[in-house]
């Protein structure tokens, strides 16, 4: 069998083999647990030394589908007899009042960064509940952040993630070659989400919310990663929206996608065309996203 190359890295027959018996030894490990071992037993960590468990599970889950090993099956959580467990904050039923006024009436804003489980959890639901587009969680390095008035009622939330993988308006932006993009594309954020909640009504907010975001998040992403980001992209649906706020806050227009999704290998697939926006996180970006 020849070399497979499954995120991120390059496995061999001797590498399936012995995942199939690490799996086969250990009956009663779950797939956390296997995947946990799989960073140990290959030191897969990322540049901050925290181990790459959630690349870990993807590369598993990703070699199940294939066929070539056999995971167990995924874990169900039990809830304990005689016990009532208190709703997660995400499924608690509220009406919200609406949030209308001046900015400056909100002011000082907190942007707050979704570090712990039950903060993701929140940001996961208001985006699977009221983002138009949905949202089962993120894959990959990501940072994802709550935003919060000064009286802590919550605004909006917003998750930045992984780079697209190829955008001819972006590369001729940057004007790096196809082996610099595969060297740097990760010292690139994808805003992947942004959404105001839909009772918020208030004028400036979405430009000086994303200020803020990005005046953070290249610190924000070292601390988590161990390596910084030096642009940040987003696609917006032309025939939605007018990314007014994106031009407020400084982003720079490049052009329009050609509707094409990156999984259309035959060009039947279709996507509403969208508008690229791009924000400088560092004045000399494009040397970080060049140099060697």
């Amino acid at each position: 069998m020849e070399l497979i190359r499954v995120q991120g890295r390059t496995l061999s027959r001797d590498d399936l083999a012995g995942l199939r018996a690490l799996i086969a030894q250990h009956p009663d490990w779950h797939r956390t647990a296997i995947s946990l071992h799989l960073c140990e037993l290959w030191d897969w960590r990322n540049r901050a030394g925290c181990l790459k468990d959630m690349a870990a599970r993807s590369l598993l889950l990703k070699l199940h589908a294939r066929g070539m090993i056999e995971l167990p099956p995924a874990r169900t959580q039990p809830r304990r007899l005689g016990a009532q467990a208190a709703a997660p904050l995400e499924q608690m039923s509220f009406v919200a009042a609406p949030i209308s006024g001046p900015l400056n009436a909100r002011q000082p804003l907190a942007l707050e960064l979704a570090h712990s489980p039950g903060l993701r959890r929140r940001v996961r639901h208001l985006l699977a509940q009221y983002h138009y587009r949905g949202f089962n969680g993120a894959v990959g390095e990501n940072v994802q952040y709550l935003a919060r008035d000064v009286r802590g009622e919550e605004l909006a939330v917003m998750v930045f993630g992984a780079a697209a993988w190829k955008v001819a308006q972006r590369e001729r932006f940057i004007g790096w070659s196809v082996e610099q993009r595969g060297q740097h594309l990760e010292r690139i954020a994808n805003q992947q989400r942004f959404l105001i909640l839909p009772w918020v009504a208030v004028a400036h907010l979405a430009s000086h919310l994303l200020a803020l975001a990005t005046r953070r998040l290249a610190q924000d992403w070292q601390s988590r990663y161990g390596h910084p980001v030096y642009l940040a992209e987003t696609f917006v649906e032309a025939e939605r929206f007018a990314a007014t706020a994106y031009k407020a806050a400084g982003w720079i227009y490049l052009g329009q996608t050609t509707g094409r999704t990156r999984q259309d290998r035959y060009r039947i697939l279709k996507s509403p065309p969208k508008a690229v926006w791009v924000r400088a996180l560092h004045p000399h970006f494009r040397q970080h996203l060049i140099e060697p």
